[in-house]
């Protein structure tokens, strides 16, 4: 048996250290298969939707309100971005689950994606009254209230950082940039957009997770952002709503800057044919 401290964790390294030692070393990937599953779609909405929302917005400001043109970014950027986290979000909860899962037994292979979304659903299934069955059905979207209050001001913070640094950095290329240098203005920019961006938003990540892993399904259903916070106040104060930050930090960074960097790239490559 494992012992009480076993899903204590001091910092990153000792979640790595205690997860490989109680786990095994593949268990670090637990997930991947439902992340992959939910990159694809999101990335497929939220970039192609937040360049039509912006150019939307750009040419509306330009015309009937210039001085509001500064702000295009951060109101694109949530607007895309809630409509690609409402579209997707059962994946992020299967996810969320599945990297959450802790076996009883030695060997015993966790769920996947569909096992973990069917046992989400489990007591939807067993009522026999279609309407309060199709209200369940709610319950693949708990938390998505705490998701959309991590994720709004994350765009929000991320694009209002990215566009400007960007068109600073390409305006020093000018008329000679090439693939490469489109390459490394996105890059640089998204890094430092989507660091500072998950940095501001990491008590709301927690938030987040707690109500997502919540194993009694009425209490996830009543849970709210703000109980939720408090909850985390007053269990560990401020060190508990910055729980994970540098984890957080170091994946968004580097994630946020290789999607953006490569869909520009993309689409440099696509309009210069």
């Amino acid at each position: 048996m494992c012992p009480p401290d076993c899903f204590q964790y001091r910092g990153t390294l000792d979640v790595f250290y205690k997860i490989i030692r109680q786990e095994g070393f593949s268990r670090l990937w637990r997930g991947t298969n439902a992340g992959l599953a939910l990159a694809v779609p999101t990335v497929g909405i939220y970039l192609p939707c937040y360049d039509v929302f912006r150019n939307w917005l750009e040419e509306a400001t330009d015309k009937n309100a210039p001085s509001a043109t500064p702000y295009v970014p951060l109101v694109a950027g949530s607007l895309a971005r809630s409509l690609a986290c409402a579209t997707c979000y059962p994946i992020e909860l299967a996810r969320t689950r599945m990297q959450a899962f802790k076996g009883n037994q030695i060997g015993k292979k966790p769920p996947g994606v569909w096992q973990t979304l069917l046992g989400v659903l489990s007591h939807v299934k067993s009522t026999n009254n279609i309407q309060k069955g199709f209200q369940g059905y709610r319950i693949l979207w708990t938390g998505m209230g705490t998701q959309l209050a991590r994720d709004v001001p994350f765009s929000a913070i991320c694009w209002s950082t990215l566009e400007p640094m960007r068109r600073r950095l390409l305006s020093f290329v000018g008329e000679d940039s090439n693939a490469a240098s489109v390459l490394g203005a996105n890059f640089s920019a998204a890094f430092v957009a989507g660091s500072l961006a998950a940095a501001a938003t990491c008590p709301l990540d927690v938030a987040k997770t707690r109500r997502q892993i919540e194993k009694d399904p009425g209490r996830a259903m009543r849970m709210t952002t703000r109980q939720t916070l408090m909850e985390v106040w007053r269990e560990a104060g401020i060190k508990g709503l910055f729980t994970g930050v540098g984890p957080r930090v170091a994946r968004a960074g580097p994630s946020v800057g290789i999607v953006v960097s490569f869909y520009e790239v993309v689409k440099y490559v696509l309009h210069n044919r």
